[in-house]
């Protein structure tokens, strides 16, 4: 049972969107929120054994939701390092590892969509089981594709499973995996509405028509399981809003028809707009080819107007990172979220608190449980050094999250997480990054110039320092 804590003097944002409330006092008791202001002070000064944190000067909050993550990925730099270069059991060891710094970062719940293997609901079970430490997870299983693939084109094999992603054939075969996903345990079903086709210029283009998206919807309803849809254009979103998807992950490129079909069929959506400032903004630093900067840019910019417009039009809009890979690594990016919705979709820091705790609760199942700071709800709960109403940027700046608290139990934020080092193999290595003709060995370097030349083997040496 955890002790009672008092936390003392700061200001509460309870994520419920009411407005602040500066100096009141949240106790937490039995792993729940016991009382708030008067009455939470009143309880305490009877309590015979208490801890108190103060808060003076700080925000109270409820622990952030990131609706879209990926544990089990082990931040690659790509596919290929993804689907090849790992085994269950190391993917497995990597995931527990990295779910510690999501929740250190101040996440107390995410949902984790598709994953590799099953390892997503095993991570979910051994973080119930206390086994290990990381945020509550709601957890998907390996995407559902049909054979022209997802993000990673031809990579995907035709049939069977591909790292994260398993490919279906017809209405039968998907909504027989469906049924075995749901038998082995996942709190959500995902479909990869989008792909890149290699012979298609241009962004992603919808590979599963809308009766084959529906079967998927029917199936796993019929089970109490709801769907996500990844979608990275207008028509895949609009065909999924009208198919009953749940959520929709991106929703790029979104036009007006798209829109009024999420409106009209209460679609969740989750932006993800992380990833793209991420690559715009960072890019550069990390290598990403120049051409696709631009196009990132401009996907960020379309589609923040348009999720603000739905956020605008009653539209329920939460938060997602994209957390798995090398440009969101785990326990980094996940506030950016609240800092994307009000820079490009025109949130106000309240709207997008909000987004990523009370309304994000929906994504976990645990509306009414988490995501605020009322009695009776589950402790999870944040004090950030700073005010994010005045600044959302505080809660994405290092050392902010002073205190992270889940089910009413203080996490040790001074422990030091082990550093990863790189395992042997785990990494593509490449023999050369590009071909060795003899124009680029020679181009104005001291072995060009040395060309033709008998060389000594003293000057041979420095060469080879060089």
């Amino acid at each position: 049972m955890s002790q009672m804590i008092a936390i003392e003097g700061g200001t509460v944002i309870d994520g419920t969107g009411a407005p602040a409330r500066a100096g009141e006092t949240v106790l937490i008791s039995e792993g729940k929120i016991a009382a708030l202001g008067a009455a939470a002070d009143e309880l305490a000064a009877r309590a015979p054994d208490l801890q108190r944190i103060d808060a003076t000067g700080k925000t109270v909050m409820p622990g952030l939701i990131d609706a879209h993550t990926h544990l089990s990925f082990g931040e690659p730099t790509g596919n290929d390092e993804l689907f090849f270069h790992r085994t269950e059991a190391y993917s497995s060891m990597l995931s527990a590892h990295n779910s510690g710094k999501v929740l250190r970062a101040g996440v107390t719940g995410v949902m984790d969509a598709d994953c590799l293997w099953n390892i997503g609901v095993e991570l979910r079970d051994a973080i119930e089981a206390g086994i290990v430490e990381g945020p509550r997870m709601r957890a998907g299983g390996n995407a559902l594709m049909t054979m022209l693939g997802g993000t990673a084109g031809r990579l995907i094999k035709d049939e069977g499973t591909t790292g994260y992603a398993t490919v279906v054939h017809n209405l039968d075969g998907m909504t027989r995996e469906v049924r075995r996903q749901v038998k082995h345990g996942v709190d959500w079903i995902k479909i990869m509405v989008t792909g890149l086709i290699p012979s298609v210029k241009g962004p992603e283009v919808k590979v599963w028509s809308q009766r084959e998206i529906r079967a998927v919807v029917e199936a796993a309803h019929e089970l109490n399981t709801p769907v996500v849809g990844h979608c990275r254009n207008s028509i895949s979103t609009k065909e999924s809003a009208e198919a009953g998807i749940d959520m929709i992950y991106h929703s790029s490129y979104m036009d007006e028809a798209a829109l009024e079909a999420v409106l009209e069929n209460g679609t969740t959506l989750c932006p993800t707009l992380t990833l793209l400032g991420n690559l715009v903004d960072y890019g550069e630093k990390v290598g990403t080819a120049p051409a696709l900067l631009d196009i990132f840019k401009a996907e960020l910019e379309v589609t923040g107007e348009m999720i603000g417009k739905a956020h605008r039009l009653g539209a329920r809009v939460i938060t997602g990172s994209e957390t798995g890979f090398a440009v969101t690594p785990c326990g980094e990016w996940h506030a950016r979220e609240l800092d994307m919705l009000v820079r490009y979709a025109g949130f106000s820091p309240m709207e997008a608190i909000t987004a990523a705790t009370s309304k994000a609760a929906w994504a976990m199942k645990m509306e009414g449980e988490v995501g605020a700071l009322a009695e009776g709800y589950l402790a999870d709960v944040i004090v950030v050094d700073g005010d994010p109403l005045a600044d959302i940027t505080v809660l994405t700046r290092e050392g902010a999250i002073h205190e992270v608290i889940k089910d009413g139990v203080r996490v040790d934020l001074s422990r030091p997480i082990p550093e990863r080092r790189p395992r042997a193999g785990e990494k593509v290595a490449f023999l050369a990054a590009c071909p060795l003709t003899r124009a680029f060995a020679f181009e104005d370097t001291a072995l060009g110039r040395a060309e033709g030349k008998t060389l000594t083997d003293d000057e041979l040496l420095r060469l080879s320092r060089a």
